[in-house]
Formats: structure tokens, sequence, C-alpha cells
């Protein structure tokens, strides 16, 4: 029998031993969604593009066409503007109005460290200018539209090919027995029959008389005339 005692510690064991499962389960998840996101980081970041604004024939100046760069190139979330420039420029992310007004009153952000770099992170379009006064006017703005990167399509779904119906066989028909007519019995005459050789009777040649039996014949007639004899009597 169990006294009350071991039940007790038998219960406090099991308890113990089950947090300990609880814990080790909730680190091992805690490592694996780490482990998700960190890879997804990754990713994002193996795939980023860095886009130098105005390269490769010019750069963040008065000088580049920078509206003809802009609508040259696809950025996707993710990827990086990379603005490259001298003392006498800056960078300001703007509102749609100020970039139509080139207004630097009330920028969203300012970068005067050259170069400076700004992620993509949502789709959408966004503005940038110059602060410097006039360089906006002279074509110192870029508009940049930010899309989705598009997901990869998903396998073409084949269907199987539906086997050919059987070809219906027309049955052959039998071909019909030649009829063959019966050739008509060949008429035969009936051989007549020749007549008897007629035979004239030749003239009776007179016969001659037996010889008389031999002594040898006449034992023989003798021996039978004896057998026949004693069988007569035996009866």
């Amino acid at each position: 029998m169990i006294s009350f005692n071991q039940k007790t510690h038998i219960i406090l064991l099991t308890k113990t031993f089950d947090q300990k499962n609880t814990s080790m389960a909730l680190a091992m998840t805690t490592k694996i969604l780490m482990s998700i996101v960190a890879t997804t980081m990754l990713i994002e970041l193996a795939l980023a593009v860095d886009h130098s604004v105005g390269a490769p024939s010019g750069g963040w100046d008065t000088s580049t066409d920078l509206s003809s760069w802009a609508s040259s190139e696809t950025f996707t979330v993710g990827d990086n503007l990379v603005f490259s420039y001298t003392p006498n420029h800056n960078v300001l992310e703007v509102s749609k109005d100020d970039y139509d007004s080139c207004s630097t009153s009330s920028p969203i952000s300012s970068n005067s460290l050259a170069p400076t770099t700004i992620a993509l992170l949502g789709d959408g379009s966004r503005y940038f200018i110059c602060g410097t006064p006039g360089h906006c006017d002279q074509g110192m703005k870029v508009e940049i539209k930010t899309v989705v990167a598009a997901s990869p399509a998903p396998p073409t779904a084949t269907t199987p090919a539906s086997p050919a119906p059987p070809t219906a066989t027309t049955p052959s028909s039998p071909t019909p027995p030649e009829s063959t007519t019966p050739s008509p019995p060949s008429s035969t005459s009936p051989n007549t029959p020749s007549p008897p050789a007629s035979t004239t009777p030749g003239t009776p040649v007179p016969e001659k008389p037996s010889p008389p039996p031999s002594s040898a014949e006449t034992v023989k007639m003798t021996a039978v005339s004896m057998m026949g004899l004693g069988f007569l009597m035996m009866i």
C-alpha cells in the first residue's frame, strides 16, 4: 500500500515535471518564432535593392533629370534610396503639396549628412526635395512610387489529358457462302450387255476307266472303316 506521504510526493513530482515540460515548450516556441522573424528579415535584406538617386549618369544635384531617372526605376517595398551629394545640398522629405510648391517650411524629415540612406518600408508615393533655397525650383526634387513585390505565381494545375474514346469498330458482315449450283448428273447410257458368245458343243470325249486303288489307299480305307466300327460298338 502507498502511504499518504508517498502519494503527495508523487503528485508534487508530477506537477514539477509538467511545469518543466511547459517551460521547455514555451522556450522552444519562442526560439522558433525568433528564428522565423530573423529568417524573414534576412530574406528581405537579401532581396532589398539600393537605388543610388540619379545614378549612373548623375546624382542628387540640379543638373540631373531626376524625374526621368525615377520613371526608369522600379522601387519595391524593402528597397533603399541612397542620396549622394555635396555639402551645399541636403535631403528633405515633404508632403505632396510642399513638393508641388517647393515649400521647405514643414518637412517630414531632414537629412544633411551624405550619403543619406532612406528605407522604403511601405508602398505608395514619397516626395523628396533639396532644402537649399532655389534648388527645388531648379528641378532638384523627386517623387518615388513604391510597389509591393510580386508574389511568385502558383504552379499551374495541369489537367490530366482525358483518354481518347475507343474507336467504334463496325463488325464486318459475314461473307455469304458461295452458292454452288450442283452440276446435273451426266446422263450415262447403260451399257448394252453384249450377247453371250455362242459356243458350239464339242464332240464328247469318252471317259477312261479309273485305275484301281493302290495298296496304301486300301490300307487307309480299311483303318478308317475299323475306327468307325469301333466307335459304333462303344455306343
